[in-house]
């Protein structure tokens, strides 16, 4: 399998046929590079706000409300796109209402589309800061796996990627592959993340794959700062990169970085590598449930 993660930049738009324009031409340039699988940051979409008046543009809660009116035509374009070029496509992940009750709820949802047509979703689970706090934005519920002809795997939405457990599940589930949109604010949160994406791979002897979210916008506070690289992280160990990485992209630079993938030999790394962390995280579980001393010294 041929992966591209995206280096998405942000950008004004005018009216909802430029954003049209400008994703079906990312798209494009992945498919006719050979690409099989496409992953977008988290929160890519937020550039849509830009559509609305300027009271909404500056206030991050009312621009939830508005983005459900745009949510069908956002589907609707994706699942255009994977069934014209034959890909496989992780949206940029979509603040989605899922309750319409006295104080409503929205969820940070990443859509998966498939070339026949199909698509699901992963919700983020762990909200940082932000979310919690400023926006309004909540956890979702329950992890999934995505079985495809090219493989198992599993998203894990930025901040989710810090924690070992959500990854763990979803490698013992059957995932070889994590993809992680992400978007961060500071060079700390960007490596934070990257750090996780590169623990997860050496854990669960698996690959992970993160695609940021990039630039600045001086009309949406939620992302008007972005920072980092794509990166695709693979376990370290005999037959892959010294460093596990396998691809990065150049720091805040626009495009697409690429990186083919063999999935079905990781079985052999988990029982034949130098090391078997896959395989150990349980003797690790033992040991951490087991006594535990107070030592003065």
């Amino acid at each position: 399998m041929k992966i591209a993660a995206c280096q998405y930049p942000v950008s004004y738009q005018s009216s909802w046929t430029d954003y049209e324009v400008k994703l079906e031409g990312w798209v494009r340039n992945a498919a006719s590079s050979g690409a099989d699988l496409l992953v977008f940051p988290e929160y890519a979409p937020m550039e849509l706000a830009s559509l609305f008046p300027l009271e909404v543009q500056r206030d991050v809660r009312l621009q939830l409300p508005a983005l459900q009116d745009l949510l069908e035509d956002y589907i609707a374009l994706h699942k255009r796109l994977t069934l014209e070029h034959g890909v496989y496509i992780v949206a940029g992940s979509y603040p989605v209402r899922v309750s319409s009750g006295e104080v409503p709820i929205y969820v940070n949802r990443a859509y998966f589309f498939a070339p026949s047509g199909a698509f699901d979703f992963q919700d983020k689970l762990i909200m940082t800061r932000f979310e919690r706090e400023d926006w309004g934005v909540s956890s979702g519920v329950g992890l999934k796996v995505f079985h495809t002809p090219h493989g198992v795997l599993g998203i894990l939405i930025c901040y989710d990627c810090e924690f070992p457990h959500l990854s763990r599940r979803l490698v013992e589930a059957g995932a070889d592959l994590i993809l992680v949109p992400s978007c961060t604010d500071t060079l700390t949160g960007y490596h934070r993340v990257q750090v996780g994406g590169r623990a997860r791979a050496l854990e669960n002897q698996c690959f992970t794959v993160q695609a940021p979210l990039i630039g600045t916008s001086d009309w949406c506070e939620t992302i008007d700062v972005c920072l980092g690289a794509a990166g695709i992280y693979t376990p370290i160990d005999a037959g892959y990169p010294d460093d596990g990485v396998l691809a990065r992209g150049e720091l805040n630079t626009p495009g697409w970085v690429y990186a083919d993938l063999e999935l079905s030999g990781l079985q052999d790394t988990r029982d034949s590598g130098q090391v078997l962390n896959y395989r150990h995280w349980t003797e690790g579980e033992a040991h951490s449930l087991g006594p535990l001393e107070q030592v003065r010294l």
